[in-house]
């Protein structure tokens, strides 16, 4: 796992509990990488190697430095996986289906509206997540009008048409069927007061402390967080690293007692 800051990933307890349900005697570790760091990294990999995980700020920065990066991950700027192959370097994004996981396993099949709050590479990846549920039309609410318009040409590319806004908390924007907030919990926590009874789903990406405020005042049970999100998308890659299908269970009884 690369990223800067890492020591709060979860991420290897995750994924080590993958590895021993699997029989495998494979070592996951949490490695503080930042992109200056990244290419010298990334030259220095050799066949031992069976894949790596990367958060922020690695998701787009790394990309320039791969072989080939999937149609998915392109799109949406954001790799998330990157797999040692025959060609080089892949870049993968698992973000985008582990969102949708999350979301299923929550209770929500399909929904036609939501609401995306904030508008990096989690934003762009959610657009992708929630065109593949059927959503036709989102909002997305950005500081940086830039931000958000560069979110909403993301979306256009899915087909779905985007409206973007301020990142100033209103009722009417969590009324869609599905909210997605990309935020730092203290940050989402300023739309708590406009939180009102006719709301539909949330994924809220934060995972700690849980819950979080936003998800503390949301009225319905349709509610997946960070730590659903981390799950998914760690599921993919041991399927996509190991060949073998990710003991769900396992990892989150794992996670659970993290």
């Amino acid at each position: 796992m690369l990223g800067s800051p890492i020591t709060h990933s979860l991420s290897p307890v995750i994924h080590r509990a993958a590895y021993q349900a699997l029989g495998l005697d494979w070592s996951y570790e949490a490695l503080d990488i930042t992109p200056p760091q990244l290419p010298g990294f990334l030259a220095n990999l050799d066949e031992s190697w069976a894949g790596l995980s990367l958060t922020m700020p690695l998701k787009e920065t790394v990309i320039e430095h791969l072989d080939e990066v999937d149609e998915l991950a392109r799109r949406v700027r954001a790799v998330n996986t990157v797999l040692p192959t025959e060609r080089g370097l892949l870049g993968i994004n698992t973000d985008v289906y582990g969102m949708v996981q999350a979301m299923n396993a929550a209770g929500l099949k399909v929904c036609s509206t939501a609401t995306i709050l904030g508008a990096g590479a989690t934003a762009r990846s959610a657009v992708a997540a929630v065109a593949a549920m059927g959503v036709t039309s989102i909002t997305v609410c950005a500081r940086r009008l830039a931000a958000a318009l560069d979110v909403c040409a993301v979306a256009a590319e899915f087909g779905v048409t985007a409206n973007p806004r301020d990142l100033e908390p209103a009722a009417d924007l969590l009324t869609a069927d599905l909210v997605i907030s990309t935020l730092p919990g203290d940050i989402a926590a300023h739309w708590v007061p406009f939180v009102g009874d006719g709301v539909g789903a949330l994924q809220d990406v934060s995972y700690y402390p849980w819950p979080s405020p936003l998800a503390g005042a949301w009225p319905t049970r349709v509610i997946a967080s960070g730590r659903d999100l981390l799950l998914w998308q760690a599921a993919e890659q041991v399927h996509l690293m190991t060949g073998q299908d990710a003991p769900v269970l396992q990892m989150r009884a794992a996670l659970d007692a993290a």
